[in-house]
């Protein structure tokens, strides 16, 4: 899903994108689901915030944006999350 804003003259374009995340694993990987769904797996536990946050490098590297225009908008405690991109 795409949704347009316009702020102070410029356009954005953020998208939703579906998340589904193994916590813990002895490697990383990625499968597209579609294009806005995702499963990902990370070796980082999840505790202090750490797998969300390799989640968000990885899914800002696939989007190629900036890690700070990817943020999580629901499941920050959970396997399924939501995220948006700004691009």
């Amino acid at each position: 899903m795409k949704v347009s804003l316009i702020r102070n003259r410029k356009s954005y374009i953020m998208n939703y994108v579906h998340i589904k995340v193994v916590a813990g694993t002895g490697k990383e990987s990625w499968k597209e689901r579609s294009t806005d769904h995702f499963e990902v797996s990370v070796k980082e536990k999840a505790e202090r915030n750490e797998a969300n946050t390799r989640v968000l490098q990885l899914v800002a590297n696939h989007f190629k944006v900036p890690v700070n225009k990817v943020r999580i908008v629901n499941g920050h405690r959970h396997p399924s999350k939501l995220l948006v991109v700004e691009k």
